[in-house]
């Protein structure tokens, strides 16, 4: 049984990963400060509140609970907000992630998945995007995620830190039994969105198309939900879970 601890596990991506950690037996540590995160999202492990700038109470909460290995969630991820504000965008993100990368090689962690972006890539002309595409941010949000990656990559040369990227493109829809899904103020993905009429983000590349062949080749991975209509309508049930609206489902 491993224990995992997973920063910003009371947000959306991180949530569904607590419960698939638990799921496998392992015993995720959500370490959240809520200003993004939600407490009732922490449902399938202990829960500590703190801010990753916060060294003291980072390096209590770890030798607290001894986990093994990192997933580094928490981030400020609004497009939009890193333009028009990129100081808090390279402070929350670029400086928070020094400090836990810092706690990690004090305490001997030898693990990390950090959660990236495909905003990383910027704009491309050809798709679907492949990992060695090059890396040509657009925006702030981008760039201070790829600024932690390159980060990243220094720990393993110095401090032999294992670490992997996720770049993710449009996480979307929820927790099929209804546990968990994405509440977010204000609302920026593209899914909730469109259940709530939407339109385009300043800072945001018109298309970005992912290809996931790495993935399927490396890790043997598939996706368990590959259909979009069956994606949106576990979007659509949280929705209307979420807002106390009469669920009606989506027909197909």
């Amino acid at each position: 049984m491993t224990r995992v601890l997973v920063t910003g596990g009371a947000g959306y991506i991180g949530a569904h990963t607590c419960k698939v950690l638990a799921q496998a037996s392992h015993v995720p540590i959500v370490y959240d400060n809520l200003i993004h995160g939600h407490r009732y999202a922490v449902q399938w492990g202990p829960f500590a509140e703190g801010d990753i700038l916060d060294r003291a109470r980072l390096d209590e909460v770890i030798a607290d609970h001894a986990p093994e290995a990192v997933i580094h969630f928490a981030a400020f991820a609004y497009v939009g907000e890193s333009v028009t504000d990129p100081g808090m965008y390279y402070r929350n993100n670029v400086a928070c992630s020094l400090n836990l990368n810092e706690a990690i090689r004090d305490h001997g962690i030898a693990h990390m998945v950090f959660s990236s972006t495909c905003a990383t890539y910027g704009i491309r002309e050809s798709v679907p995007i492949t990992e060695d595409a090059p890396q040509h941010p657009i925006n702030p949000y981008g760039q201070s995620k790829l600024t932690v990656e390159r980060m990243l990559a220094d720990f393993e040369r110095a401090h032999g830190l294992g670490w992997i990227a996720l770049r993710y493109f449009n996480a979307s829809g929820a927790d099929p039994d209804g546990e968990t899904g994405e509440d977010h103020t204000p609302e920026t993905h593209l899914i909730p969105l469109i259940l709530e009429t939407a339109s385009r983000r300043p800072g945001d590349p018109d298309r970005l198309v992912g290809s996931a062949e790495k993935a399927r080749r490396e890790l043997g991975w598939q996706p368990r939900f590959a259909a979009l209509d069956e994606i949106i309508r576990t979007a659509w049930n949280w929705h209307g879970k979420l807002h106390g609206r009469t669920k009606q489902g989506l027909r197909a």
